[in-house]
């Protein structure tokens, strides 16, 4: 079991509503009151959490670091003038941020990219996420794990070793509260390339952690995609969120808006009523087909009362309220223990074995 915030994830309980996270990322693009207004409506439309990206640019990227997504939705080519363009948040703003997100009853999150960032949000965040390219980066993992609190990681663009490396850092630091994210690190991801199937194999190959869903597909395609990813077994759902998808560039062209993150949260329960009991059994709703619709021990024939009954005086029909068809072999070879009208339904007392 791994707890975020009020929220106890258990793998033993897979069906339960997922840990959602609303990315905000820098889609306030430096406007604090726009991040307020994407607080709001994130726990407005049923969000756990709302995550940001704490940065600056000269700790981040090289200056001559190249862009890897589609530069058709975002035209900026280089990683440093992109961060630059949105690195104006740091301590005091996400103080107030955390704040806010308490009073609107949303948990505070945001992940750090260099190690001041991860000292100074310690106190404002119940977990640590930890973007996709870091999992690579074994100090800054080990400095986060010995702070003790939950891991999420993201696994985008990641080998199996490259992951168990990851894992065991953060262990090394006394850390097992681990959180592993599929992710594909494709801005956007074309939905051909999710690769859910993925979730069930980091399942099978980690098992003793709970496993999670970064998305980065088109709105377009994400209720499919984010409910398929949990009923595969994502236990916390990671989306980007905008307050306006219309806008260009950064990600909002593949980010989630309030009417989208209500809708999916909406579809997650219609589908949890849907799964309802994990453990087979009968409902009450099916005794009446239980009762009427199995079959029993019928007479085949007139049976008079002394008869060694033979399998030509048995025969196995609806209702089943009589005696069950699994008896039929002892049944037979017993003596007739009062008259039995053709095709009445056989009762225990109807027949007793043979003595000798």
């Amino acid at each position: 079991m791994v707890k975020i915030g009020k929220k106890i994830l258990d793998k033993k309980r897979p069906f339960d509503k997922p840990y959602i996270i609303a990315e905000a990322g820098v889609n306030h693009e430096g406007d604090f009151e726009k991040a307020k207004i994407m607080i709001e409506e994130a726990a407005e439309a049923g969000a756990d959490a709302i995550k940001f990206q704490t940065y600056k640019a000269e700790k981040l990227a090289s200056k001559f670091s190249p862009s890897y997504w589609d530069t058709t939705k975002e035209s900026t080519k280089s990683q440093y003038e992109l961060f630059k363009k949105y690195d104006k948040f740091w301590k005091k703003e996400y103080e107030e941020l955390a704040k806010y997100a308490e009073k609107c009853g949303i948990d505070f999150m945001s992940t750090p990219f260099d190690f001041e960032s991860a000292d100074f949000l310690e106190p404002l965040i119940p977990a640590y996420k930890i973007a996709s390219a870091d999992i690579t980066n074994i100090p800054f993992l080990k400095h986060i794990a010995r702070k003790g609190k939950t891991i999420l990681l993201s696994t985008g663009a990641s080998s199996i070793s490259e992951i168990w490396k990851a894992v065991e850092a953060i262990k090394s630091e006394g850390n097992n509260d681990i959180v592993l994210l599929h992710c594909v690190l494709n801005y956007p991801t074309d939905e051909k390339n999710a690769n859910l199937g993925m979730i069930k194999d980091m399942k099978e190959k980690f098992s003793d952690y709970i496993i999670g869903y970064s998305d980065h597909t088109l709105p377009t395609v994400m209720k499919d995609v984010l409910s398929t990813a949990w009923l595969l077994g994502a236990q916390v759902i990671e989306k980007h969120f905008t307050f306006d998808k219309t806008l260009p560039g950064n990600d909002h062209y593949h980010a989630m808006d309030k009417n989208d993150l209500r809708t999916f949260n909406e579809y997650i329960t219609k589908l949890q009523k849907i799964i309802g009991r994990t453990e087979k059994g009968y409902l009450e709703s099916e005794i009446p087909a239980r009762n009427n619709a199995r079959r029993s021990l019928v007479a085949a024939r007139f049976i008079p009362k002394g008869k060694i009954i033979e399998k030509g005086d048995i025969a196995i029909k609806r209702p089943g309220i009589g005696v069950s068809p699994e008896l039929y072999e002892k049944i037979i070879g017993s003596i007739a223990t009062r008259d039995i009208n053709d095709d009445e339904i056989l009762h225990f007392g109807d027949f007793k074995e043979v003595s000798f």
